[in-house]
């Protein structure tokens, strides 16, 4: 465990407060935040002009999985790793979970009590309705943790978990439900083309209570193995879950359920791409719900290259964002359309607590053919302006220099 001196001067690099004359203009209370590595970027985030004016960077031991934000807004909690995917480095040997303070006036991070030691190299993190506990998901081996979060917000200790649970395999998500008495852990599978082996994917869920699981059911079609949900988002008044279905590319709709946590067959199956049939390796991702129910957003990805002069260029394929209404009375999603996300793999966005702006972090730099010529493709923040309707209007890009690593995550906090 690293010690809270060797933390605190990990995290040195103290971020620094916003310009005051943005702080006076602002008519929102919202920041953003960037994951680069180890690396996480505060940005002070300006909704009428759809504008980020980058603050400051605070150092973590390892590289950022993920964050979620206490429902009290003033407490980040930050999963990190030295590990990544088996084709690009392996397992790892230092897995933690970090709570940061955050200062409500300017949205600066502090470190917040001693980390909290993790198994393995986490991929997911969230926190309970109530805020009494941090969830995590680990993909390799498909795994969760429940930890309690102290009532000053600092992280506590472990939850045995009694119960034998099934945590499927390569799990990618863990949320609860919006009434806090069940969790949903999302395992993905394996089985994108050219996935070996080959896995089934499933939507695992459990009944929550003190922070205790016990299963509930596993949801799927069949036996999964055509089957790879990613992430998931609730409406925020209504029984309807969203579900982007990495490996397929479609939007699943469920229903919630209290014996089974979802209903066992989806309400509604939705495509993602502009061109289903495209031959490009696709990837549906991140989807969020608009605050006010009524549109969606998912973001498609690719990043697969090919040869082309003696260079590993893109090979062409979907980076956007698909905005999708929603029918009120049914939970029906129809796409609207599909808005060019300027970059590749556009892993996480996050929307304003208003539902006024989007910004999506796209996660790494690769050449781009441009007729006979090729360019590079900067890894960066694309924002955007969100109508009435839930259009979706690009704004302007932020080139982020990300330096060999990955944007990895990224999201917008509201401050208390």
């Amino acid at each position: 465990m690293v010690d809270r001196r060797t933390f605190t001067a990990l995290l040195a690099g103290t971020l620094a407060a916003p310009k005051a004359t943005f702080a006076q203009n602002s008519m929102t209370r919202n920041v953003f935040y960037s994951a680069v590595g180890p690396e996480l970027t505060l940005y002070s985030v300006d909704v009428d002009n759809a504008a980020l004016v980058r603050q400051g960077t605070v150092s973590t031991p390892t590289g950022i999985q993920y964050a979620w934000p206490h429902p009290s807004k003033r407490y980040l909690y930050v999963v990190s790793s030295n590990g990544g995917p088996a084709s690009s480095g392996g397992p790892g040997d230092k897995h933690v979970a970090n709570a940061f303070k955050i200062d409500p006036a300017t949205g600066a991070l502090t470190p917040h009590g001693q980390p909290q030691n993790l198994p393995s190299r986490p991929i997911h993190t969230s926190v309970d309705i109530a805020g009494e506990y941090l969830l995590t998901a680990y993909n390799d081996p498909s795994s969760l943790t429940v930890h309690r979060i102290n009532r000053d917000g600092t992280l506590g200790a472990r939850v045995d978990q009694p119960n034998r649970l099934d945590t499927g395999k390569y799990a990618h998500q863990i949320r609860a439900t919006p009434d806090n008495q069940q969790v949903i852990l999302v395992t993905r599978g394996n089985n994108a083309p050219g996935d070996n082996p080959v896995n089934p994917g499933s939507l695992k869920t459990f009944a929550f209570k003190d922070g205790v699981l016990t299963q509930l059911a596993a949801i799927q079609p069949g036996d999964g193995m055509h089957f790879g949900p990613r992430h998931l988002d609730f409406h925020p008044t209504q029984p309807w879950v969203y579900v982007s279905i990495e490996s397929q590319n479609k939007l699943y709709v469920y229903r919630r359920d209290a014996a089974t946590g979802l209903s066992r067959e989806p309400i509604f199956i939705k495509e993602t791409l502009s061109d289903p049939k495209s031959p490009a390796r696709q990837g549906a991702g991140t989807v969020h719900v608009h605050p006010n129910g009524r549109t969606l957003y998912l973001a498609n990805r690719a990043s697969a290259t090919v040869e082309f002069e003696g260079k590993k260029v893109f090979a062409g394929g979907e980076n956007s964002i698909a905005a999708f209404s929603i029918d009120q009375s049914t939970g029906e999603p129809t796409l609207i359309r599909n808005i060019d996300g300027r970059g590749i793999t556009l892993r996480t966005f996050g929307l304003d607590p208003i539902g006024r702006m989007l910004v999506a972090a796209s996660q790494i730099p690769l050449p781009v053919r441009d007729g006979a010529t090729v360019k590079m493709l900067s890894a960066g923040l694309s924002v955007y302006r969100i109508g009435a309707d839930g259009e979706l209007d690009f704004v302007r890009k932020y080139d982020v220099d990300v330096g060999g690593k990955n944007q990895f995550w990224s999201g917008v906090v509201a401050l208390a």
